[in-house]
C-alpha cells in the first residue's frame, strides 16, 4: 500500500516515516509541513495526486495545535482541498486531530459520541476541520490523540528541558488533566491502522487514542525533570516548579479508548515509559 504523509517533518511525523520504513510494509511519500502551505486548491490537488497514495495521513494540525500555535483558517482550508482530492481518488484521508477539541468540563472522559465543546480559536478550527473531513471524504479516519510529547520539536519535554538548561522557572497548568502520548506511541498507532487498511478494513470514523495516565502538566513536569537527572550534569534544583493558578477548577482532557481497542486491537501503552528515552534523546541532540 502507498501512503502520503503529511507533515512528515514533524516530532509524530518523523517517528512515523522512520517506523513504516523500518517495517517495509508499505511505500512512504514524504510532504514536509513547508510543502504542504498550498495557497490553491489545485496546488494541493496535484500534490496528492503526485503521490498516488491509498491512504493520506495528515498530521498538518495536530502538529500546530501540540505545538502551541495557532491553527488558522488556511489550515481549515487545506484539510478541505486534501479531503476533495482523497475523495476524488478514492483514497482513505487519516486527519490526526487532537484532544483539544474538547473543553475539559465533563467529570468522565470524552468518548467518540461526544460533542466538541471547546470555544477556543484552536478547539473550534480543530473541530471544524474534523467536520471538513466528514463532509468531503466518504473513506475516512479521524484520529483523536492525547497532547503529543517528543525529543524535538515544541512540546512540553523540549520546554522543560529547554528550560532547565537554561536555569528558568517554569509555570505550569497543573488543573488541565490529560493522558499525554509518546510519538513513538502515536506512530505505532497509526502504523496499526495503516495495516488494517492494507487487508481492507473499511471501519470509517473517529477514533480516540491517549495513554493509560492521566497527569497535569505540572505532574509531567515532575516526571520529566525526574529522568533529566540521569542523563545532564544540570540539577533540577535549578529549575523551579509554579502551579499557574492553585484555585483554578479542575477539568479533563482524557479520553475513552475502548473503541479504538474493541475495534482494531490497539491497546494503550503508560506515557511514564517513553519519558526516560525522550529525554536521553534530546540531551544526545544538543551535543
Amino acid at each position: 500500500m502507498r501512503v502520503l504523509v503529511i507533515g512528515s517533518d514533524s516530532p509524530l511525523g518523523r517517528v512515523l516515516v522512520e517506523l513504516l520504513e523500518d517495517l517495509s510494509r508499505h511505500d512512504v511519500v514524504c510532504l514536509t509541513r513547508s510543502a504542504s502551505r498550498w495557497k490553491s486548491e489545485r496546488q494541493a490537488k496535484k500534490a496528492v495526486r503526485r503521490a498516488e497514495a491509498n491512504v493520506v495521513v495528515d498530521i498538518r494540525v495536530e502538529a500546530v495545535a501540540d505545538g502551541g500555535q495557532d491553527v488558522v483558517d488556511l489550515d481549515l482550508k487545506r484539510c478541505q482541498w486534501v479531503a476533495k482530492a482523497c475523495q476524488r481518488d478514492g483514497a482513505c484521508y487519516m486527519f490526526i486531530s487532537s484532544s483539544r477539541v474538547f473543553s475539559g468540563d465533563l467529570d468522565r472522559m470524552y468518548n467518540e459520541g461526544d460533542l466538541p465543546d471547546n470555544n477556543s480559536d484552536t478547539g473550534l478550527l480543530l473541530a471544524d476541520a474534523e467536520q471538513v473531513v466528514r463532509k468531503y471524504c466518504d473513506r475516512y479516519l479521524i484520529l483523536r490523540l492525547g497532547p503529543v510529547f517528543a525529543s524535538d520539536g515544541a512540546n512540553l519535554v523540549t520546554r522543560v528541558l529547554g528550560e532547565l538548561v537554561s536555569g528558568e522557572n517554569l509555570v505550569l497548568d497543573n488543573n488541565l488533566r490529560g493522558c499525554p502520548v509518546a510519538s513513538g506511541d502515536g506512530a505505532r498507532v497509526i502504523s496499526a491502522l495503516l495495516d488494517q487498511q492494507s487487508v481492507g478494513a473499511e471501519l470509517w470514523g473517529t477514533y480516540h487514542y491517549c495513554s493509560t495516565e492521566t497527569a497535569t502538566h505540572y505532574e509531567f513536569a515532575e516526571a520529566v525533570l525526574a529522568a533529566a537527572s540521569q542523563f545532564s550534569d544540570v540539577s533540577t534544583g535549578a529549575v523551579e516548579l509554579m502551579p499557574l493558578d492553585p484555585d483554578a477548577p479542575s477539568l479533563n482532557r482524557s479520553l475513552e479508548c475502548s473503541k479504538i481497542r474493541n475495534t482494531f486491537a490497539i491497546k494503550q501503552q503508560p506515557w511514564r515509559n517513553a519519558i526516560a528515552d525522550q529525554v536521553k534523546q534530546y540531551f544526545q541532540q544538543q551535543t
